[in-house]
Order: structure tokens, then C-alpha cells, then sequence
């Protein structure tokens, strides 16, 4: 009996003692994994959320993230014997094959902490098992069940924690999913296709079958959460993860059936630049397949200048949002994320506005992905594509997201 308490003690300890750290504040439970987020002890402002798992092995594990978005790992046991402040050099091997240094602090005697690298945070994500060594000690093995959404549920917690304070860290077991404030100017929404459903776009981003969208496309869905490339069934979506701060959503489908992704562009876009957005407005009312629109970029910054968005003169409709928005090339520039509301815009002005729409930079669109840990790719702007080969190579990536919307959805 004494041994658990200590054992459970030594838990609490590990998990706190990333950064002086008061907690747990809501809660973490993914599998064997347990947490929640935690404070600064000195300053009271939230630090990190963070989880810990114990393992035969007689070490504990903890995954973490901070407030600035950085990956930790921890390792704690009381047959450690470290000084505080030194650095610990640890070689980590996934799966038998990847492997890295990392560079680990004592945090006390019995524990030491390392910042991952957003790549060894990826491999460490899709890993199931993994062998740490330091120095002359003997191989450490553990088994990473459930490391995948462990990830994104932290990702999550410091999320939320960051929008809404530690007063609302509460049950991060799953994401969670706002209400999308449909009456803003700005705000984008999803289409409605009738019969209490409703509809918008996603494309895919990764080899591992992951699906960007807005957050306000799958906001309110009760059910499944469906997911189709034109002409083919549609297949089941999990979400991943969600940011409603910033309307961005993460959802995954069998990689076997999304095999096509699109990257990124690496170089920034600029005003007057042409595009290309691609998606499903008011599907059931227009084509079932997808509709292309061109126009330019014009202006790096949206409402109030919110520089999370750029502008643009391509026509979008609901049902668009979360599609892609293309360059030339064929390359990610953004996500489309709505349009300004004319009607209301008039009534103050008394003009009616055309082509003011918005979408989320890519700049955002990259954190995002890197705190969900997804393995993303991008490239250089390539040679110009005429308008119809870039809508023919965006069928392979480009969904169309429906899903039943719950009773207070479907009255929006």
C-alpha cells in the first residue's frame, strides 16, 4: 500500500515539476494516459498541459505541451539519480529504425524533460514503441498505445486553456467543438442541404489521410461526419483535432481511400496574385460535383485586419468553406473561409459590397498542422497551370464534408 501511494506521489510530482507547476486543472484520460493543465507556481499564468503513463519498466513517461506550443517529454523514476539543472544527452530510437538526440534537463533528481523537435514530434506520434538509452544505462522500452490521440488532445487542452483561461480547463478527452458565431460580419458558414443536414469542404493534407476544413463545417454535427472525393462513397471521419479560435479543423479518413494530398506553398503570396478556390456550395441545389471560381488576392489582411486572413475576389458561396485555395501552380495559399455579409454590410452603408471574401492564411493554417503533430509537405511555386488542370488534379484531394446538424444548428 505504501509502495502505490509513493508510486502515485512520484506521479504528481513528475507531472508538475516541467515548470514549477500547480495542477492538474481539468482533465486528461486517453487510455492510460492521465493529466490536465497546469500553472506556473511563480507567476500563476498557465505553462503547459501535460499527461503521464507509468510503465513495468519502473519510469514514468510525460508528453506535454506548453503554452508556446513546444512538444516535451519526460522522464521520471526514483532510481534516478540526476543533479538538477544538467543536461541529459538521450538517444531515442521509434520502431527500430527512426532515430534522433535529444537533449534532456533535470528537472530534479528523479526526472528529466526534453523539447521535441516538430519532426522527432511526428515520428513520435505515428510510433508504437519506443527505446530511449542515455550513457552507459540500459535500454528503455515503451509501448506508445494511444500516443496518436494523446497528442491531440493536448494540443487541444493548450488551446482552449489559451482562448479561455485556466477557469475553463475541463474535460480534454475529446475536442471541443463551440458554437460558430454565425451572425459575425466575417463570419463564414456551412452550407445547408436540407433534411437537417449540412455541408462544406475539406481537402487532404497529408499521407496519412489527414482532412483540413474550417471548424464551423463540422460545429454542431451530431453522428458520423462524412467525408467524399466527386464520383465515389463517402467514408467515416474522426476528428483529430479542432480550433475554433482560429475556425480550423482536423479530421482523418482511411489513408487507403486519400491517398492524393496537396502541399503547402512555401513562399508568401501577395496582393494581386491570382487564385483558384475549389468546393461544394449549396450541394443538393447545384451541381453534385464541385464548382472552380478565379480572382485575385487582394489584400494580405481581412476584416479589421485581421491578418490570420487574406482577402479575395473569388466568388465563394456557404458550402465552400474549408476548401482549397490554390495559386497558379497548383499549391495551397489558404483556406477558404466565407464571405462578407452584403445585407448586413448595406444597411450601414447603403452599397451593396461584391467579391470581398475571406480565407485563412497558411501561416495558421502551419501551426496548426505542426501543433496536431501532422506531417505536412511543402513546395516551391511550379510552372503556371491552366485553370482546368488545376481544378483536375484538386478531385483527387478535394471532399465534400456533410453531416446531420444537430437541433440548434439546423435552426441557424
Amino acid at each position: 500500500m505504501r509502495q502505490a501511494l509513493f508510486f502515485a506521489f512520484l506521479v504528481q510530482i513528475a507531472i508538475t515539476s516541467i515548470a514549477n507547476a500547480a495542477g492538474p486543472y481539468g482533465n486528461i484520460h486517453v487510455g492510460n494516459w492521465k493529466g490536465g493543465a497546469f500553472t506556473d507556481d511563480n507567476t500563476g499564468a498557465f505553462s503547459h498541459c501535460a499527461a503521464t503513463t507509468s510503465y513495468g519498466n519502473g519510469v514514468i513517461l510525460v508528453v506535454g505541451q506548453n503554452a508556446a506550443s513546444s512538444w516535451l517529454l519526460g522522464f521520471a523514476s526514483p532510481n534516478f539519480h540526476l543533479t538538477k539543472g544538467n543536461t541529459v544527452p538521450a538517444d531515442v530510437t521509434f520502431d527500430g529504425q527512426s532515430q534522433a538526440r535529444l537533449f534532456a534537463t533535470a528537472n530534479s533528481n528523479i526526472m528529466a524533460t526534453a523539447i521535441l523537435p516538430p519532426n522527432v514530434a511526428r515520428t513520435f506520434q505515428k510510433a508504437s514503441l519506443m527505446v530511449v538509452t542515455t550513457g552507459n544505462s540500459n535500454a528503455l522500452q515503451f509501448n506508445l498505445t494511444s500516443t496518436a490521440p494523446l497528442l491531440a488532445v493536448l494540443a487541444n487542452c493548450v488551446s482552449t486553456v489559451k482562448a479561455g483561461g485556466i477557469d475553463n480547463a475541463g474535460e480534454f478527452t475529446a475536442p471541443k467543438t463551440a458554437a460558430a458565431k454565425t451572425d459575425a460580419p466575417n463570419s463564414p458558414k456551412a452550407g445547408k442541404s436540407g433534411g437537417g443536414s449540412q455541408t462544406g469542404t475539406g481537402f487532404v493534407i497529408s499521407a496519412n489521410g489527414h482532412i483540413i476544413t474550417n471548424h464551423h463545417v463540422i460545429d454542431g454535427c451530431v453522428g458520423d461526419i462524412k467525408g467524399n472525393l466527386t464520383g465515389e462513397a463517402a467514408s467515416t471521419l474522426r476528428v483529430v483535432n479542432s480550433d475554433s479560435a482560429n475556425d480550423l479543423a482536423l479530421l482523418q479518413g482511411p489513408a487507403d481511400q486519400f491517398k492524393t494530398f496537396v502541399r503547402i506553398r512555401d513562399r508568401a503570396i501577395h496582393s494581386g496574385d491570382s487564385v483558384v478556390a475549389i468546393g461544394f456550395p449549396y450541394h443538393g441545389l447545384l451541381s453534385s460535383d464541385f464548382t472552380v471560381t478565379t480572382g485575385i488576392v487582394s489584400s494580405l489582411s481581412g476584416m479589421l485586419n485581421d491578418t490570420r486572413h487574406l482577402q479575395i475576389s473569388a466568388a465563394v458561396q456557404p458550402g465552400n468553406s474549408g476548401g482549397p485555395l490554390l495559386d497558379t501552380s497548383g499549391e495551397i495559399v489558404g483556406m477558404v473561409a466565407g464571405k462578407l455579409d452584403a445585407l448586413r454590410v448595406a444597411r450601414y452603408t447603403g452599397t451593396i459590397p461584391e467579391n470581398i471574401n475571406f480565407a485563412i492564411k497558411t501561416g495558421a493554417i502551419r501551426d496548426f498542422l505542426d501543433n496536431s503533430v501532422v506531417a505536412y509537405e511543402t513546395s516551391a511555386p511550379g510552372a503556371e497551370l491552366k485553370t482546368a488542370d488545376i481544378a483536375g488534379n484538386a478531385r483527387a484531394y478535394t471532399l465534400l464534408i456533410s453531416c446531420t446538424a444537430g437541433a440548434e444548428t439546423a435552426k441557424r
